[in-house]
């Protein structure tokens, strides 16, 4: 062992006892200051905080972490505040152990813990010692004596770390402009190279990650869509949903698939230990649980919350983002910023829930996911796309929480020379997002409205107020009476569609309406499902894909009014006679023979957008109208058709454009195109650095029977 070693294992073992001993004199001063505020707090005596401070620190360095093994349940569901309710009930345990020190009641006992562990949490940032990673160290101190290790005897390992909805054109300005440092410093020294990659025309996380991890997402329409022969709308963020789009994607040869881990993903990537992941959270009672799942959601929390000072440095930051998040939404309001969202009600605590909790605990599994030396690991920071979609692409409470990523993502760099091998960093988005009005509070009405109106579904009576709310922005009238004009006059598109209907309508009777199940009508007949600024319509009362001919006989005035309507950008219709079609305002495209008639509706949707719609056309559950909005390249903004601010899910702008930061040594890939695409170009790279190929699957039949219960509404019941 070399003399540097030696000296730098010295130098931290002093740090390690200066922080030892510092604690400890603080936590006696916090002590006897708790003895004269607190009044059901006293010690008589002058040695009492002095064994009370040692007894506390025994207590969280060693009682604690095993009572939480068994308490994990009462700190995962209070996110913390459990683990300082039973650090209370540790602090009358004291008390009674102690002679002379008296806590009247248990709130008192929890102020005690609070205050003592408040201590531990700033002492450890002034000597700039995390808590988690000297637990960490002692671990890998642990393994390394127990079995063989070492760069030598093991491949390189990969970490995949998604920062979820951050476009190409976003992370180079953020990098540029000093909110992600570590990025920056990354490309300045050349040990990593930036590049774009081209999402899916459903540019959204369910689509992308299961292609990323799976290789596969086929007949992934949205993050919802609805499925005509089950009269069922699949959400990807629904766990039953996502363990059966899972079952229908999995060859058991996933990206994680050799010793891999996924850490708050929506599906697995067929890894062995997964946490806070959708598609691996039980969903049947009684049902057998998935090969390695045993880690659950306990590896991140536990590795965590074992230390209280975490626990409280958790709680505070989220709530401070809570205070952060109220405050930008009020500077939006006051500033009068366009545009914006409803960011009240419960909000500002789920998105501290993202931004906060949740990333701690993924980064505390990914550090031990290193010490476990584990070949893979894909984990997904959700907080920025989250911010994005109420505050804006770019706005600075979104750039400030990509500092705070950005940060962490450092810390994992640091992190990795306490792991049994090397490790590779690779940084990827999902897609990006793309700004803009949201459709509703832009035009008056929801795109299911206005479908559903079309179709003729009845509509409520203005002058009873019902057809206003809220959402409503003030020069609505004016909206409404830019539609009539855009309506009344059209394109060409829509006066061509016009001129059809009124040749072939005269004798063709519309079809009867079926009787509504489980999704909702947005008029008879006609379900509308919004996935950012894609829309799926789907006519019910007939089986398969419903073609244009149909649509243009029984809702006349559907096709040529979307087209026209200045929030649609084009729609999707399979033809009788041409096949598969693509309409906009001034254009149509026909995608089989690639004839283009006026304008091509997909200028401005990127060189990929007609093979990408194409292959959406073959999906078996392609819906029969599919709707994508309007993209303005001059604004670099489109109307999403849910209520947000920034959004994607379709084409247009810098939704589609994804990023990926890998390391310079490997291969570069080359133009990507599509989720599968990259997932070859991941798989690639782990067989470059010598990692096995994932073996082929061997057939499981209780976890085929548990996979056909969730596909079978029937077995469930």
């Amino acid at each position: 062992m070399s003399v540097a070693g030696g000296a730098g294992r010295l130098l931290r073992g002093g740090r390690v006892v200066a922080r030892l001993l510092l604690v400890w004199l603080l936590s006696v001063g916090a002590l006897q200051l708790l003895d004269e505020l607190l009044i059901g707090f006293s010690m008589a005596d002058w040695w009492q905080p002095t064994v009370c401070a040692l007894l506390f620190g025994v207590l969280s360095a060693v009682v604690w972490p095993l009572i939480l093994r068994i308490a994990l349940p009462v700190a995962l569901f209070t996110l913390g505040i459990g683990s300082f309710l039973l650090l209370g009930a540790g602090v009358l345990a004291i008390s009674f152990a102690v002679p002379g020190v008296v806590v009247t009641d248990f709130g008192t006992a929890v102020v005690v813990a609070v205050a003592v562990a408040a201590i531990g949490a700033l002492v450890s940032s002034l000597l700039a010692l995390d808590e988690d990673e000297l637990f960490f160290r002692r671990a890998a101190r642990r393994r390394a004596r127990s079995g063989p290790g070492g760069d030598g005897e093991l491949p390189p390992g990969v970490l995949f770390l998604q920062v979820d909805g951050l476009g190409y054109d976003t992370v180079r300005r953020a990098i540029r402009d000093g909110d992600m440092p570590t990025f920056a410093r990354w490309l300045a020294t050349g040990s990593h190279t930036l590049t774009d990659w081209y999402a899916d025309w459903s540019s959204q996380t369910g689509a992308s990650v299961c292609g990323i991890l799976h290789g596969d997402n086929h007949d992934i329409l949205g993050f919802r869509w609805y499925e005509k022969d089950r009269d069922h709308i699949v959400a990807c963020a629904n766990p039953e949903d996502a363990a059966e789009i899972e079952r229908r994607h999995s060859d058991g040869r996933g990206l994680l698939a050799v010793d891999g881990a996924a850490r708050g993903n929506l599906f697995t990537g067929d890894a062995e230990h997964v946490s806070l992941t959708m598609s691996a959270l039980p969903v049947l009672t009684g049902s057998r649980r998935r090969r390695g799942s045993g880690d659950g959601v306990g590896a991140g929390y536990y590795a965590y919350f074992a230390n209280p000072a975490n626990a409280l440095r958790t709680l505070a930051g989220a709530l401070v983002d809570v205070a952060r998040e109220v405050s930008a939404s009020v500077r939006q309001r006051r500033a009068g910023v366009r545009p914006r969202v409803n960011r009240g009600g419960f909000y500002p605590f789920a998105r501290a829930g993202t931004t906060v909790i949740a990333r701690d605990v993924v980064v505390s599994a990914i550090i031990e996911d290193m010490l476990a030396g584990r070949a893979s690991v894909y984990a997904d920071f959700l907080g920025y796309d989250e911010v994005a979609h109420h505050s804006g692409v770019e706005r600075f409470d979104a750039l400030a929480v990509l500092r705070s990523i950005d940060q962490q993502i450092g810390r994992l760099h640091r992190a990795r020379q306490l792991a049994p091998r090397r490790y590779h960093i690779v940084a990827l988005s999902d897609h990006g997002q793309t700004q803009g009005w949201a459709f509703a509070d832009r035009f008056g009405e929801s795109i299911e409205a206005l479908v559903g109106r079309l179709c003729g579904a009845p509509q409520p009576d203005p002058r009873r107020g019902a057809d206003t709310d809220a959402r409503r922005p003030a020069e609505g009238w004016q909206v409404g009476a830019a539609l009539a004009e855009a309506s009344a006059g059209g394109g060409p598109i829509a006066r061509r569609l016009r001129a059809r209907v009124e040749r072939a309508a005269a004798d063709h009777p519309r079809t009867a309406t079926g009787t509504p199940d489980a999704a909702s009508r947005a008029a008879p007949g006609v379900v509308v499902v919004s996935s950012g600024h894609l829309a799926l319509a789907s006519f019910t009362d007939h089986p398969g894909r419903v073609e244009l001919e149909t649509v243009e006989r029984e809702h006349p005035e559907l096709l040529p009014s979307l087209v026209d309507h200045p929030g649609v950008g084009f729609v999707l219709v399979r033809s009788a006679e041409f096949g598969p079609v693509v309409l906009g305002r001034d254009g149509l495209h026909r995608l089989a023979t690639g004839v283009v008639i006026g304008e091509d509706p997909l200028t401005p949707y990127g060189p990929h957008a007609a093979e990408l719609i194409r292959r959406v056309d073959g999906f078996p559950h392609c819906a029969d109208l599919m709707i994508n909005s309007r993209y303005d390249p001059a604004t670099d903004e489109a109307p999403p058709f849910e209520p947000h601010v920034g959004s994607h899910g379709g084409m247009g702008g810098s939704q589609s454009r994804g990023f990926v930061l890998y390391p310079s040594e490997l291969p570069a890939p080359g133009e990507i195109v599509g989720a599968e695409a990259l997932h070859r170009v991941l798989r690639g790279w782990l067989t470059h650095l010598g990692q096995p190929e994932p073996p082929a699957r061997v057939p499981d039949e209780d976890a085929d029977r548990d996979r056909d219960r969730v596909a079978d509404p029937a077995a469930r019941a």
